[in-house]
């Protein structure tokens, strides 16, 4: 076997607390909800459930695809103008297992969220080993743009390595022509967005979403007190609201501005289609093998 049994019940254990904590998000998805309120809730469950937190629980509205992360004061309300993608991660022993929905409150973008969603599961009917990634590509754009939407070409599915949330190989979202091949014990995944705008991202602001990739050289203490919370996430995203609960606001600002100036963090901005397009997504992690193992099903 290429890939250690162990390794495998990791994220099977990992995907299935993942996969319920996606559904659970989604029973809370309703008009009148704080999205702040949601999150917090998603987040708890996967820590009692026993995961822990791959990457901070996501809620990016309409022509945010992702990386819309709340800090500790937003105030913002779902109302049934939000199309509404919910992104969850969780980890056991930093084997991650990543995926996301989409709800419609406004009862207007059915076909929207069917468009990504069925990409999603006609990609996964083509997943084995030796599967070229273009061909993957191909399957998402064929099936995004027969509903009339455009798939986002700048987002694209990713490996998931050990405490590493995006590693190679990189999945398109569109036929990108890439030649290189799936291998077996490549644990991956998949995530097409679909959009009834550009189908190309770009950063907006503030980002609230973080990783550490640099440690040293802070000495102001304010700083290295936070710094000592952050390397406790082991390299993996942490959201802002994390800091805020345990050294309030300010502090937490004061610190993430110091650690931005000094390259020690990487922000993670919140990526809105460029035509303001409304954007869906839907996303399973997959374990390549002969038998491919979708561990983000519920079934």
């Amino acid at each position: 076997l290429v890939m250690d049994q162990e390794i495998i019940n990791k994220h099977i254990k990992a995907g299935k607390i993942a996969a319920e904590a996606l559904q659970y998000g989604k029973s809370l998805i309703k008009v009148g909800v704080k999205v702040v309120d949601v999150l917090d809730k998603v987040e708890e469950k996967i820590l009692a459930d026993g995961g822990e937190l791959a990457f901070p629980a996501q809620i990016s509205l309409n022509e945010a695809a992702a990386h819309s992360c709340s800090d500790l004061n937003d105030n913002t309300v779902l109302s049934e103008e939000h199309v509404v993608k919910l992104d969850v991660g969780v980890h056991i022993d930093g084997w991650i297992a990543d995926n996301a929905l989409t709800v419609d409150l406004s009862g207007k973008y059915e076909n929207l969220v069917k468009a990504s969603r069925e990409a999603l599961n006609n990609a996964l009917k083509i997943i084995k080993p030796g599967v070229k990634l273009g061909e993957i590509g191909r399957v998402i754009h064929e099936t995004i743009t027969s509903y009339g939407f455009s798939p986002v070409k700048n987002l694209s599915g990713h490996g998931l390595g050990e405490y590493s949330i995006h590693t190679k190989p990189s999945i398109p979202n569109y036929d990108n022509h890439n030649e290189n091949v799936l291998k077996e014990g490549d644990v991956i995944a998949i995530e097409p967005f679909a959009s009834t705008g550009a189908g190309i991202v770009q950063e907006s602001s503030p980002a609230t979403v973080f990783t550490l990739v640099n440690d040293s050289g802070i000495r102001d203490p304010i700083t290295r007190n936070v710094l000592k919370e952050i390397k406790t996430y082991k390299g993996l995203p942490f959201a802002k609201r994390w800091l805020e609960r345990k050294f309030g606001t300010p502090k937490t600002n004061f610190a993430l501005r110091i650690l931005m100036k000094a390259n020690c963090i990487q922000d993670h901005a919140p990526l809105n289609d460029q035509a303001r397009g409304i954007v869906s997504q839907a996303e399973h992690s997959v374990i390549v093998l002969d038998k491919p193992i979708v561990f983000t099903r519920l079934d």
